[in-house]
């Protein structure tokens, strides 16, 4: 029995699973939203939540603690200059999960994890024609 087992296994070992929830909060905390799978977005919100907590902390001891997750000073610093400033307000649930559908492949739950005050980037295509490409 599982009772009172917390956490999913995702079928990995405890170092590949620490490092797959290690490189989904950096890969959040890069892009400000990122689709993964249901569980794995569930599961890696509470360290995401938890990494936001140490840039509103803005000590040299949350630095140390958002780095030793992060392990990128650039990151650290995009943590404690843009987002940490953005959430000052709030008190927890820094992100949201959005279902998304199911993967073509085996049907696999997918989700969309974002921080609240996430704002998309619209990026414009350039329109190229064919006179331009002769020049």
């Amino acid at each position: 029995m599982r009772h009172r087992v917390d956490g999913r296994k995702f079928g990995r070992e405890t170092d590949q699973r620490s490092l797959m929830m290690r490189n989904l909060v950096k890969s959040l905390i890069e892009h400000g939203r990122i689709t993964t799978t249901l569980a794995k977005a569930k599961e890696m919100r509470s360290q995401a939540e938890r990494v936001v907590s140490y840039g509103k902390m803005n000590s040299v001891h949350g630095r140390r603690l958002a780095y030793k997750v992060l392990g990128s000073r650039t990151l650290v610093k995009k943590l404690f200059d843009e987002i940490a400033p953005a959430m000052m307000e709030r008190n927890g649930r820094y992100t949201r999960v959005l279902k998304n559908g199911f993967r073509k492949g085996d049907a696999a739950p997918i989700a969309i994890i974002e921080f609240v005050d996430h704002t998309p980037k619209i990026e414009k295509k350039d329109n190229i024609k064919a006179k331009d490409l002769n020049k």
